[in-house]
């Protein structure tokens, strides 16, 4: 027995006698703070070799002031409501104007929902040859150049779309390249972008400018040049003013459309929902249509890469979001959204507290006991069209803020917002996989969503909590809060779903960035055929990962003595003993990886996220319905 989140009843108190000299030790296992303790039941020795277990009963509910769900504060804590309607604590501009704003926190209640940040709107289109039309019509014309092949010596004539832009500017395009040679090398750099040529011709005023494809014959894949090219597009976009409509013409070779289109479309992104009057950003204003001339590419890779696109802006919208904006409920009612938005292919599933209980959550529960929100369990369901060639779990930690607990956070508290970041990928890749409706493997999205906080309900150092799988885990640390929510989350993707196989992404430590830096995470998983799945998904998508160790001998370190965990370690190797943590919760040979995203997950400079983890998810899925 453990204590729970739903109650504030007292259920008992257990005490083991059993010593020759009559010592007594105590273990005291409540539900409810000290000071609403009504009784302490005595026991006394029977003999001095008979252990003796003594329970003491409350029946009656004290009140709470902290109350559980939904439930009314009882009658001493509460406030007179004004009968004037009551506005966001945060409305914006602050204005009479504004009180229809994005919601926020009441004072008497939390926020039930999170706006979804709005994308650039512009038509886009992809065929396999650019026409005369479209190039000549664009107010901004983009070629693609190929620089030459490493070790050769400077690069040929321009030819195709390249060489017509040159003479319908007299030769300006070619000295443009000359004067920035060094920088651009003749398109050797990939995603280089020589400066804007602006031109005055037969009345029509226009802008050309050239990016680079990668020397010929380059290591790199058609994907990562595609997303280098796609991510210069949107700059260009963003940085000048004006531009109604772009043509794209690149030259033949191998390109992947649907990645330029996310990239362009993903870098585009801007989170203007807590911005007001001249803090709004304005981008792409006035931008009406986008033609992409890629050479053999598909026209339904717009539509793919857009999805994708989509999926990681609302990844990053749940990173960005304040904490008084996004909570366990908001993000619940954000699950239920991508499955309303479904046409069926997905359906939303959120387990209350009482659900949980029943589950034997404890790990979870505890982690969550102590906010104003409580902990939401949410898992959506995607079941493609037709055989369904496997069935697999992809598992992200939602904590929604995170402030150490009583183990609290001395330092940069204010970005615990981000430690929502699996689950926030996870989301993504779900709002992704809506979209696109791969075949062939049936995905589970699991988020153990919860906050944790301080207050008389919160857990505390030396607790001991029991998770679904019957473990007991010692608290050497509230701030070590992830694993324990991500315990029971992965327990039930095991055992309740049945997965074949286990993806699991968490901003997890601050260890990770230690050893891997912020440009990639890390992977930990003991099977090689997932590992080699993995990093195959994050080259693809240019998403980098690490695989990294899991040595038996550091199991040391997370041995109780008093329960079988810890959910802390020692001084050293924190990254890996938080792997072999989650390991005890996943049944031993079921294929799982643990993905630490806490590098990769924020941009410090630009104080966004990064939308890390969709674009690697995504791809590891649609992988799955093709084995």
């Amino acid at each position: 027995p453990s204590y729970v989140i739903s109650t504030s009843r007292l259920r008992t108190i257990d005490w083991s006698l059993a010593t020759k000299n009559s010592r007594m030790v105590r273990t005291v296992r409540r539900t409810t703070p000290p000071h609403h303790f009504p009784v302490l039941a005595l026991s006394m020795m029977l003999s001095s070799r008979t252990a003796v277990r003594a329970f003491a009963s409350v029946t009656s509910r004290v009140p709470a002031v902290l109350r559980p769900g939904n439930a009314p504060p009882p009658a001493f804590v509460r406030r007179r409501t004004p009968t004037t309607a009551v506005r966001a604590v945060s409305a914006r501009g602050g204005g009479d104007a504004a009180a229809s704003s994005f919601p926020t926190w009441t004072f008497d209640g939390p926020c039930r929902s999170m706006e979804w940040s709005p994308a650039a709107e512009f038509e886009t289109r992809v065929v396999s040859e650019l026409g005369a039309d479209d190039a000549a019509s664009a107010s901004l014309l983009v070629v693609g150049l190929y620089g030459p092949a490493e070790g050769a010596d400077g690069a040929g004539g321009l030819s195709g779309a390249a060489a017509d832009a040159d003479a319908e500017t007299g030769g300006a395009l070619a000295a443009l390249l000359a004067e920035n040679a060094k920088e651009f090398k003749d398109g050797g750099v990939a995603g280089a972008a020589t400066p804007v040529l602006r031109t005055f011709v037969g009345g029509v005023s226009r802008r050309i400018v050239a990016v680079g494809l990668g020397p010929v014959g380059q290591a790199d894949g058609a994907s990562t040049v595609s997303g280098k090219v796609g991510s210069a597009l949107a700059k260009i976009v963003r940085e000048e003013k004006g531009v109604t409509s772009v043509a794209v013409a690149l030259p033949q070779g191998e390109h992947d459309a649907a990645r330029l289109v996310t990239e362009l479309k993903k870098d585009l992104y801007v989170d203007n929902r807590y911005r007001t009057g001249k803090n709004v950003v304005e981008v792409a204003v006035g931008l009406q249509s986008v033609v992409l001339g890629i050479p053999g590419a598909d026209p339904a890779s717009v539509d793919a890469g857009t999805a994708l696109a989509d999926g990681v802006a609302l990844c990053m919208d749940v990173v960005n979001a304040p904490p008084n904006v996004l909570n366990p409920a908001s993000m619940a009612e954000t699950a239920r959204r991508i499955a309303d938005m479904s046409g069926g292919t997905m359906q939303c599933q959120v387990l209350n507290v009482a659900d949980c209980e029943e589950r034997g959550m404890g790990a979870y529960l505890g982690v969550g006991r102590g906010a104003e929100v409580p902990p939401h369990f949410i898992h959506l369901t995607y079941t493609p069209a037709g055989d369904i060639k496997r069935k697999v779990a992809i598992v992200g930690k939602g904590l929604t803020f995170d402030t150490g607990g009583y183990n609290i956070k001395v330092a940069a508290m204010e970005l615990m917002k981000f430690d929502c970041g699996g689950s926030a990928a996870v989301l993504g890749a779900a709002r992704t996989v809506a979209a696109t409706r791969p075949p062939g493997a049936e995905v589970h999205f699991v988020i153990a969503a919860a906050e944790n906080s301080i207050g008389d309900r919160a857990y505390r150092p030396s607790d001991v909590l029991v998770a679904s799988n019957g473990k007991t885990i010692e608290i050497g640390n509230t701030d070590a809060e992830g694993r324990l929510t991500l315990a029971d989350a992965l327990v039930y993707a095991d055992r309740e779903v049945g997965a074949e196989a286990i993806v699991e992404m968490s901003t997890l430590t601050g260890a990770v960035m230690v050893s891997l830096g912020q440009g990639m995470s890390g992977l930990w998983t003991a099977d090689d055929a997932l590992a080699r799945e993995l990093v195959a998904s994050a080259a693809a998508t240019g998403e980098k990962t690490w695989r990294m160790p899991l040595p038996e001998e550091y199991e040391e370190q997370i041995k109780s003595k008093i329960a079988d965990l810890k959910n802390v370690g020692g001084k050293y190797g924190g990254a890996i003993t938080a792997a072999l943590f989650l390991n005890h919760f996943v049944e031993a040979k079921k294929p799982f990886a643990h993905v630490d995203i806490a590098g990769p997950v924020w941009n410090d400079g630009a104080g966004v996220a990064t939308g890390y983890g969709v674009r690697l998810l995504v791809d590891w899925i649609e992988r799955q319905g093709q084995g």
